[in-house]
């Protein structure tokens, strides 16, 4: 575990150090922070259409901020990290194989165990971080309104665990280049598919429309969105991580083995 521990601060640090995740940090607050008040300014406009009506209290009923500005904002900042994390997570091996660093790595006593959950929890770390400093939108309307919490929770944890499958996914297309735009194209593409894969499911037959809808992350973070956690989900998802991380072991040690 101390290995782990190790290489996941190694890996955090490189990449505070790097200009990449600076802009990637900046980025994603900016674009929060705009799609946030601009949903919150909408909903207050809203809210304002029905001062004036004499059915004020079923009108204001009706709008909530739990269903007009956080399930939007973490919709778009879902869709933010799918364009985000393989910037993240590019590096992860890709440089490693580049700068020559790889085969050192290989050659340490660590397991490649040790490697790979090592380089998941820096990448995990600096993801986390990232969601945690959004939690001020949702610190704000707890202060001013009356948002359900059980719902923000349900819905921050839903936007964690996609985060942690975008970068479980990452690290395989890391792992299996040294090229780090191949990589993160790579890994775009395969969330982007895990993205829209559910969107024939409505014109096929009900089975497969119900095999597509199961098979994307967005439907089950849909619904953690709105309050509901669903152990069906949590099994998919979780699922997606083992099997990504499982790979990922599997590309590492096939490196290892062929030096």
């Amino acid at each position: 575990m101390k290995n782990i521990l190790t290489l996941a601060g190694k890996e955090l640090r490189s990449l505070f150090v790097s200009p990449i995740a600076y802009v990637v940090l900046t980025g994603f607050l900016l674009l929060g922070g705009w799609f946030f008040f601009n949903l919150l300014f909408r909903f207050t406009y809203l809210a304002s259409l029905y001062t004036g009506m004499r059915n004020l209290e079923e009108g204001l009923q009706s709008i909530n901020l739990n269903e007009h500005v956080m399930a939007p904002l973490l919709h778009n900042l879902a869709i933010i990290l799918v364009i985000l994390v393989p910037i993240i997570t590019m590096r992860a091996f890709a440089e490693e194989k580049r700068s020559g660093t790889y085969e050192l790595l290989l050659t340490s006593p660590l397991t490649v165990t040790e490697i790979v959950l090592g380089k998941f929890l820096g990448c995990i770390s600096f993801v986390g971080i990232m969601i945690l400093l959004t939690a001020v939108y949702p610190a704000i309307l707890l202060y001013y309104g009356n948002p359900e919490p059980g719902i923000l929770f349900s819905g921050y944890l839903g936007l964690f665990l996609l985060a942690v499958v975008f970068v479980s996914v990452g690290l395989l297309t890391s792992s299996l280049t040294e090229n780090q735009i191949v990589a993160a194209v790579s890994c775009f593409v395969a969330l982007l598919l895990l993205y829209v894969i559910s969107w024939p499911a409505e014109t096929t037959g009900s089975a497969l429309g119900g095999t597509l809808k199961y098979l994307s992350v967005v439907e089950h973070f849909g619904d953690m969105v709105k309050g509901v956690i669903d152990t069906k989900a949590l099994v998919y998802l979780v699922s997606l991580i083992v099997m990504s991380l499982f790979l990922t072991h599997r590309s590492v040690e096939a490196s290892r083995l062929g030096r």
